[in-house]
């Protein structure tokens, strides 16, 4: 075997790992931030179980103990099968009713978990078996969501668990962030693992953590990095920390109080930045606060523009607040539309690479209808070029915007917005915290099976076809999309306030108006996207010539 062969064997692994690592962006918006009043969690591209179910709340008798799962995630799992057990808990004895996938995401109390997973030292990376912990977070993201309320709660509860009983890293042997919110605040809570070697035994936190209030005027983004950076402990309603949160830092020689700089959190634990997280940050500044002068620009509409290496910029994290009062108020949408960007004339723009032009009759450069944001590995191999990390991705399993509303009842006040494969190509299903059947078709997917029932493959399909002709197909798309987006909205508002009045009257009436409308939406979906299928195959087959 030559070294070139060699060299692909070992690098091929670890770059597929980490392009699913490097998957998920979270947004989040305070109440005072958005134009309803609503306070917005958001998470995309989660893990490969992309099937939404309902779990209902239960009742258990005392002394029952709570397994503690690894392999929640796995999409080849049936329904009641978590995997491999780690461990056990105490159970409580009333659970609540939440909606079910690889990373559970709400309860009937409109309590909202978001997850993105960051990079940390290697030091502190370790593996199943490299240690005793057991908890997971998408594991604590479940028990979170059974038994609280309130986002303070489930904060204390998830870093109470992570120190008990060790936070186990699933994704990689990275670190982890939740955002934790509810209709009144939002905490930002960063979990880094402690290395190899752990027990409970040792009578040492099996975590370092810290967590951060998001402002009620601000907006944050977490993608893929940590955001968090000094951390005052004499303000508890905004910062709270584990006991190792600096010690651990200072042992490792990662910090020293002697230097006369503050403790930053950011640059204690996170290693040296990388482009798929500053991108990100410069695109979320750019967006909601272009005001902001000392962001550089990165626009452009020169196809050679992303070649020229020597005008960007490798800045700074300082350069980027922990979070911001955005330039205007956002909404729903405006949270839907970023997790479909693609960095649309910038320099990160690959559906505007050279690859893609070629001369006409004329002379003058022709974009080739063929040109996507998501060039696939074979056209990278192809065209020599590279794939950039944008924020809506092809590979993606699922994702959501939650928006969270304390003046309504729990069963309407929180809307699950849920989209399935890629943002950019997929439609958002309204799901209101009170229902209690998901539709079949958005808790059906098989990987190795194409399945007419379910969502998942109704919108992979689409998202297959528009590379025949992407440039006109996603003109097919919006026009497809949008009317039908437009209507949920609509009847999303009607259906509030009808429920709002049906409750008092009739509150088995009231709840099957909820489950109905999640049918419809659903049903409207796949009608939509089975019927744009068809038109993709039959504008852009290659019977067309």
């Amino acid at each position: 075997m030559n070294k070139i062969v060699k060299l692909a064997v070992l690098l091929i692994p670890a770059l597929l790992w980490q392009s699913n690592l490097l998957g998920c962006t979270v947004i989040v918006a305070g109440k005072k931030a958005t134009v309803d009043g609503s306070v917005l969690n958001s998470h995309t591209d989660c893990g490969a179980d992309c099937r939404i179910r309902v779990v209902p709340g239960k009742k258990y008798p005392k002394g029952v103990l709570a397994p503690v799962y690894y392999g929640i995630q796995r999409v080849d799992l049936p329904f009641g099968n978590d995997g491999e057990v780690l461990g056990y808990i105490p159970q409580v004895e009333q659970t609540y009713s939440y909606f079910r996938s690889a990373y559970s995401h709400m309860n009937q109390h409109q309590l909202c978990i978001g997850e993105s997973t960051l990079s940390q030292r290697d030091e502190l990376q370790v593996a199943k078996g490299e240690g005793k912990q057991i908890m997971t977070v998408e594991q604590a993201m479940i028990f979170a969501l059974e038994r609280c309320k309130k986002a303070e709660d489930a904060l204390a509860l998830i870093t109470s668990l992570m120190e008990k009983y060790g936070f186990l890293p699933s994704c990689g042997p990275e670190s982890e962030c939740l955002t934790i919110a509810d209709p009144d605040k939002v905490w930002i809570l960063e979990l880094f693992s402690v290395g190899k070697g752990w027990t409970p035994e040792s009578g040492k936190p099996g975590v370092i953590w810290a967590a951060q209030r998001l402002a009620d005027e601000d907006v944050a983004i977490i993608p893929n990095w940590s955001i968090i950076k000094e951390i005052d402990l004499s303000q508890p309603d905004r910062f709270k920390a584990s006991s190792n949160y600096m010690s651990e830092a200072i042992e490792r020689g990662w910090y020293s109080p002697k230097s006369g700089k503050p403790f930053i959190w950011q640059k204690a634990y996170a290693p040296i930045a990388r482009e798929w997280a500053t991108n990100r940050f410069w695109l979320f500044a750019n967006t909601f606060k272009p005001s902001e002068a000392k962001i550089p620009s990165r626009k452009t509409t020169d196809a050679y523009g992303m070649l020229d290496q020597y005008p960007q910029f490798v800045e700074d994290l300082d350069l980027y607040p922990t979070s911001f009062t955005p330039d205007k108020k956002v909404t729903v949408r405006d949270i839907m539309d970023f997790q479909r960007s693609t960095f649309t004339g910038t320099i990160y723009d690959k559906e505007n690479d050279p690859s893609w032009y070629y001369m006409g009759k004329d002379g003058n450069a022709v974009k080739s209808k063929l040109a996507t944001p998501f060039p696939t590995r074979e056209m990278q191999r192809l065209f020599k070029t590279t794939r950039r990390r944008a924020v809506a991705r092809p590979d993606g399993e699922y994702g959501m915007v939650a928006q969270l509303r304390g003046w309504l009842p729990n069963e309407v006040g929180g809307v699950y917005w849920v989209f399935q494969d890629n943002a950019y190509t997929s439609p958002y299903l309204p799901i209101f915290a009170g229902v209690t059947a998901v539709p079949a078709s958005y808790a059906t997917y098989n990987p190795n099976k194409v399945e007419d029932n379910s969502a998942r493959w109704a919108i992979d399909m689409v998202d297959n076809l528009l590379y025949l002709n992407w440039q006109d197909g996603k003109q097919d798309l919006a026009a497809a999309r949008r009317p039908m987006e437009d209507r949920f909205f609509e009847r999303n508002a009607q259906v509030e306030k009808e429920y709002v009045d049906l409750k008092a009257k009739n509150p088995k009436k009231a709840q099957e108006l909820l489950n109905a409308h999640c049918a419809e939406c659903a049903s409207q979906i796949m009608d939509t996207y089975k019927e744009l299928r068809n038109t993709l195959l039959v504008k852009y087959s290659n019977n067309k010539r």
